[in-house]
């Protein structure tokens, strides 16, 4: 859309010249070395007659890094698109401004099967179903998935054979599997639909496709060449042709979750039928296995997958250890009968990778590495940790009991993954500190109201109403301002009355408020312990453009002359979104005062 406003002059037109480049292709590129005009002419042949002179020649990571930094064509503006995982190897200070592609909302995702599935009735279980399962539901906000659940819950539910829908990851890309299969079968062997889906020939390309994907998923690379394809004897047909910037053919996945997919069927399979662990970096011969004594076991190698995938630094083995968890169950294995000629795992093999998730749960894990081993106990039928919550919850205990590092992580997990709207996040539900309250940040981000309060032991929340001795420190402001600054973030009330914030947790909060994707639109810091040097930051950032804030609660503070004159001049700044400020014995509302009484 960027690029098209600018062709059409709708928009960006102080850019003089717009490079699409792809990192699936610059990633098939970094063992090569290129001048920055050298790589623009080896994909846009055009540009040789424009005389550039940035010609000393360097590795392709070198010349993004340096284009990233600024050292480089400083005056162009870069526009990189990835995972958030990647994205947040990228100096934050290289930064200036965030956009996040969401995917289909919910509202988005029920339509697109109702339009895909014309009968009601149909429809309406179709996405009843898939609301039934919350990594079915979240996964759905990515169109191609969208799509790959259509295909395969249409032929399930059309099979004379019937059976129960898939409920996880693993058994739909398991169903999404047979059903090409069949599709080639049919379409491109010539065969029927009554023949078998997995012939040796069909065993064989999978194995190939298999080896190809964990292979470069290893590599980073998520393109191909032919003759990468060809010499595995792997048919073209099943990748979808991409239109590259030059001239040679490169293929891809249909999406990289398939690739993922593929990859953790390879090194399942793999280990089933020779012992060998793919993810070691050192293999052992086929033959040194067959005389060794204690052969490796299933729940080492899903130890070791665990431990690759948290050490990732940008989340690249997540799907693929989702995948590759799934696939140890008996039932799902039973799905690919004729594919898989040997079955492998147990309940005490499962049991004792559940038990190993658990125990990383309870170390220091990110938000999302947390999340994350929520998905793959769901995808082991495992979910005794977020039942222990969730009971929690329900019998009114939680908010008296001490919670462990894995208990936090769960109920995080529950509320994010909660059916509804995060509206209103109320902490009293909550046994909550400081420390509680930086835990549940993930889940203050995806709510739309939180109010921090405190009375006798433990947060609570309250509307209308401002409690004292909330416990929260500059600490909590620097985690805060964070949130605010988020563009996913939706707060738009928040209440830090009775807290020790002084002004520097206030600085750190104006940065956030500063943020054009801060959309707070009330905020009380009654009691807060501030002063001018804090209500000159404040000052600042309700000032700014971009602002949202209308109402500012100061009172029972200490601003000073200067800062009270300051926040007067702000609220009757008529480009100021300040509407009302309440400080110590008087109110102002733009435009006229009204004074009261303190008590």
């Amino acid at each position: 859309k960027f690029t098209l406003d600018w062709a059409e002059d709708k928009d960006n037109q102080d850019v003089h010249f717009t490079f699409p480049f792809s990192f699936r292709e610059l990633n098939v590129l970094k063992e090569k070395k290129f001048s920055l005009v050298g790589l623009v002419h080896h994909f846009f042949t055009e540009t040789k007659e424009a005389g550039i002179c940035i010609t000393e020649s360097t590795s392709v990571d070198v010349l993004l890094t340096n284009l990233i930094r600024g050292k480089l064509l400083p005056s162009a503006r870069l526009w990189i698109t990835t995972r958030p995982a990647a994205a947040n190897q990228i100096p934050a200070d290289c930064v200036d401004r965030v956009t996040e592609v969401r995917g289909f909302t919910d509202p988005q995702k029920e339509e697109y099967f109702r339009r895909r599935f014309r009968e009601e009735e149909q429809a309406s279980r179709i996405i009843s179903h898939i609301k039934t399962s919350r990594s079915l539901h979240i996964m759905c906000h990515i169109p191609v998935f969208c799509w790959i659940t259509a295909t395969v819950l249409e032929k399930v539910l059309k099979s004379r054979e019937g059976g129960e829908l898939p409920k996880t990851l693993t058994q739909m890309y398991i169903h999404h599997l047979v059903v090409q299969a069949k599709v080639k079968t049919v379409k491109y062997d010539g065969g029927a639909a009554t023949d078998p889906h997995w012939s040796p020939e069909s065993r064989e390309m999978m194995e190939s496709l298999g080896k190809l994907a964990f292979e470069e998923l290893q590599k980073g690379n998520l393109i191909f060449y032919e003759p990468d394809l060809t010499e595995c004897g792997i048919d073209l047909r099943i990748f979808r042709e991409e239109s590259g910037l030059y001239q040679d053919k490169v293929f891809c996945f249909i999406h990289l979750s398939l690739q993922e997919f593929l990859a953790a069927l390879h090194v399942h399979q793999t280990f089933i039928k020779s012992g060998i662990n793919l993810l070691e970096e050192q293999q052992q011969p086929s033959w040194w296995l067959n005389i060794w004594r204690d052969k490796p076991t299933l729940h080492l190698l899903h130890q070791r997958a665990v431990d690759e995938a948290l050490k990732s630094p940008n989340g690249h083995l997540d799907l693929f250890l989702r995948f590759f968890l799934g696939l140890s169950l008996p039932a799902n294995q039973s799905l690919l009968r004729g594919l898989l000629t040997q079955t492998g795992s147990s309940s005490q093999t499962n049991q004792e990778t559940v038990q190993y998730i658990k125990k990383k749960l309870s170390e220091s894990l990110s938000a999302e590495r947390s999340i994350n081993l929520f998905h793959c106990l769901n995808e082991l039928n495992d979910g005794s940790l977020v039942e222990e919550i969730q009971q929690s919850l329900r019998s009114g205990r939680l908010s008296t009991e001490e919670l462990s590092p894995a208990q936090w992580s769960a109920l995080v997990f529950i509320l994010l993954s909660s059916e509804e709207d995060l509206k209103e996040f109320d902490l009293k539900k909550y046994s909550a500190s400081e420390e509680a309250l930086l835990k549940l940040l993930p889940v203050v981000k995806a709510s739309n109201k939180a109010l921090y309060v405190k009375h006798q032991s433990g947060f609570h929340c309250w509307f209308f109403f401002r409690l004292s001795s909330c416990g929260l420190s500059e600490r909590s402001c620097g985690a805060l301002s964070s949130v605010l600054s988020s563009q996913s973030s939706s707060l738009t009330h928040l209440d830090l009355s009775n807290n020790q914030l002084q002004d520097s947790g206030v600085k750190l909060l104006s940065s956030g408020l500063e943020s054009p994707h801060c959309k707070l639109e009330a905020l009380s810091l009654s009691g807060c312990l501030v002063s001018e040097e804090g209500c000159a930051s404040l000052v600042s950032a309700v000032s700014s453009k971009s602002s949202h804030l209308r109402e500012l609660d100061l009172s029972y503070n200490h601003p000073g002359a200067s800062g009270v004159e300051k926040l007067f001049a702000a609220v009757e700044d008529p480009q100021c979104s300040l509407e009302t400020l309440r400080e110590n014995t008087w109110q102002i509302r733009k435009n006229h005062h009204e004074n009261h009484i303190s008590q």
